[in-house]
């Protein structure tokens, strides 16, 4: 192979890892995985609304008894949009000519055909699974698996707290996922503009780093000290476990959930879940309070004061650190020309993490079975620092 055509089969390589669509083998790979796309309480019971998860055009309503629900996003008839109609029980009924779809997305309903029995129409429908205050879906072939993997400790520990939000953020999905595995970036970009209690807690340290394959991901382990040892627990295909300080150096550090989720190839949903265990009352209504106040934040919604007039959000941990992240993941544009990219010994996480995206997605290829991701057997150890040294 000549070295022309060694690039080519690089750049594709590298091509096919950004592409989520239902035909490609990335898509088919992330949909053997539940993904969260929609914050529970944002759905009332009787409301329903449009989005789109990994390239569909979809309609989430809840019914009247609360449970949530997943079905295509136009009625099979005339092709209007089904989030325009009724939610009537459990069923969801079209504005144009009023054929109804259960949670499955079957017709059971069309008022003007006089059926005998019911219809053979059905659109796309999807089992759905709520935690820790987000909405999950299964977008695979065949029965979902148990909801298992996605879960961690720290969201269900008892009398914890724990907060949900997503921001949409106007990129590919798997920049931001590098950007997980990324130990470094964080002794750079979380210095820019004003240091909060993350960037305080990192220092501009240079670490070195270690991967480790686990039976759920991988295991990032940036060391900066003997006593300043950061970890995070990572797990395929998307999720990023991390703890990072609380408000100030008297509250619990926080464990922060965050899901990359393709929206479609140039648009992702960043689901996240904050969590802290209780400890005061006034403590903890502090923190609700910090959630209400800050939790509702997107950076997109921003774009022009962070990048045209580089004005950072008042806050010292939630808004900062997302409009960080956001600086230097959107920089990178719309999808990253990773072809023409320079990588060094920094990088080791993010090769590190395409090796186990190309393992599995040419087993699917190759009609594998790719590998059987699993969740770990215990919660995974996420080392703090003492108060004094995020104080230093």
């Amino acid at each position: 192979m000549s070295d022309d055509d060694s690039k080519t089969a690089r750049g594709e390589r590298l091509r096919l890892l950004t592409q989520t669509s239902r035909d490609s083998v990335m898509g088919r790979l992330l949909r053997r995985f539940w993904q969260p796309f929609a914050v529970s309480r944002d759905l009332r019971p009787g409301a329903a609304k449009r989005v789109k998860v990994l390239g569909e055009d979809l309609t989430l309503y809840r019914g009247d008894s609360g449970r949530p629900y997943l079905v295509g996003g136009r009625c099979a008839h005339r092709l209007t949009l089904l989030h325009s109609g009724w939610v009537q029980g459990e069923d969801l009924r079209c504005i144009y000519h009023g054929w109804v779809y259960d949670g499955t997305g079957q017709c059971v309903e069309r008022p003007a055909e006089s059926d005998d029995g019911t219809p053979k129409v059905r659109i796309a429908g999807y089992p759905l699974h709520e935690y820790a205050g987000l909405i999950f879906a299964y977008m695979g072939e065949g029965n979902a698996p148990a909801f298992d993997l996605p879960r961690k400790d720290a969201f269900e520990r008892p009398g914890g707290i724990t907060h949900a939000k997503i921001e949409i953020w106007p990129c590919n999905w798997l920049q931001m996922v590098e950007n997980s595995l990324d130990a470094v970036h964080v002794s750079f970009v979380h210095q820019a503009g004003s240091v909060g209690t993350f960037g305080q807690a990192v220092t501009r340290s240079i670490p070195t780093l270690e991967y480790h394959e686990t039976d759920a991901g991988v295991r990032q382990i940036a060391t900066r000290a003997r006593n300043h040892v950061r970890v995070s627990d990572w797990t395929f295909p998307n999720n990023n476990h991390i703890s990072q300080p609380g408000l100030t150096k008297d509250d619990p550090w926080i464990d922060v959930g965050v899901w990359m989720v393709p929206l479609d190839d140039g648009a992702t949903a960043r689901a996240m879940v904050w969590s802290v265990p209780t400890t005061t009352p006034e403590n903890d209504r502090r923190f609700v309070a910090y959630c209400d106040k800050y939790g509702a934040y997107n950076p997109a919604d921003h774009h022009a004061e962070l990048f045209d007039q580089g004005r950072y959000p008042d806050d010292v941990l939630m808004q900062l650190t997302s409009a960080q992240d956001y600086i230097a993941q959107i920089g990178q544009g719309a999808i990253a020309d990773r072809e023409n990219e320079y990588l060094g010994r920094s990088d080791a996480g993010v090769v590190f993490v395409r090796r186990l995206f190309q393992r599995d997605m040419d087993a699917i290829r190759a009609g594998r079975e790719p590998k059987a991701w699993r969740r770990l057997p215990h919660a995974a150890e996420l080392p703090v620092q003492a108060p004094e040294a995020v104080a230093g």
